[in-house]
């Protein structure tokens, strides 16, 4: 059985003067258990509009979403604020997400009070453990956002996402926003914790070879449609994919191209 299913889902916004502008068009796609699945595109493609409605952030306008065979699009009050504890969203940003008023410790206890986890006194040994298994100290629980790196914050909000257990996570392009050496510490990080909690996730960047790195299946967006469904990463050199994905593969960055590129020889004169 799928963990997730998303059925002809659409999404138009209503701008100013009445026009109708699509953001999601007609999107089938299907999450299955322990699955880490891809999403790319270029920016504008709609990837995260589907993000944001997966994780009901955004109403959808038509379509479905099933999460245990039920249709959640129309979910309210009290069972909405339930599945939200199966969905959790990291988001590309996360500066944005933090209140700069808020310790990082209160910042990591609120979804634990929210779904009443655990008593508040055990807490504070919580809260040092999940900072402790995305390789953070205990002592960062003291601080605030302001006196952690970029890279550091998105550690924290992997562990708010992963501290009340949810089924499925979707990352928004989680290491766009950080530097190389960053980006290589959050992704090691992910492939440990998929390996430790067998969570399933939609992983979604508009950088290729990342999404390589840690899914197994691609599926790929270009003007809010899903185009092409890459059921193997490694197929991505395949002649029989959309024209649009093998656009996508080429304009990947490589070492040869990099190097062609930069040290081309002098045309003799």
């Amino acid at each position: 059985m799928n963990v997730l299913e998303l059925q002809q889902l659409t999404k138009t916004y209503l701008l100013p003067g009445g026009k109708n502008v699509p953001a999601l068009q007609a999107v089938d796609l299907v999450l299955q258990p322990g699955e880490w699945l891809g999403i790319v595109g270029e920016s504008g493609s709609g990837k995260s509009t589907l993000a944001r409605c997966i994780a009901h952030l955004e109403p959808v306008t038509s379509g479905g979403i099933l999460y245990g065979q039920q249709d959640v699009t129309s979910l309210r009050g009290e069972a909405l604020r339930q599945h939200y504890r199966q969905i959790q969203l990291v988001f590309q940003e996360p500066g944005s997400v933090f209140q700069p008023r808020m310790c990082i410790g209160e910042f990591l206890c609120e979804p634990l009070l929210n779904y009443k986890l655990m008593p508040r006194r055990h807490m504070a040994a919580e809260i040092g453990r999940q900072l402790e298994r995305v390789g953070l100290s205990p002592a960062m629980a003291a601080k605030y956002p302001h006196e952690l790196s970029g890279g550091q914050l998105q550690r924290v909000m992997i562990a708010r996402a992963i501290s009340i257990y949810p089924e499925v996570i979707v990352f928004d392009e989680p290491t766009s926003a950080l530097d190389v050496s960053s980006q290589r510490q959050i992704l090691e990080l992910l492939s440990t914790l998929r390996q430790e909690t067998g969570v399933s996730a939609i992983f979604i960047s508009h950088d290729l070879a990342v999404v390589q790195q840690v899914c197994e299946r691609i599926a790929v967006m270009q003007e809010g449609r899903i185009v092409d469904v890459v059921a193997d990463s490694r197929r991505l050199v395949s002649s029989e994919l959309h024209p649009y994905t093998r656009e996508l593969f080429d304009a990947v960055p490589t070492i040869n191209k990099l190097i062609n590129s930069t040290f081309t020889e002098p045309k003799s004169t």
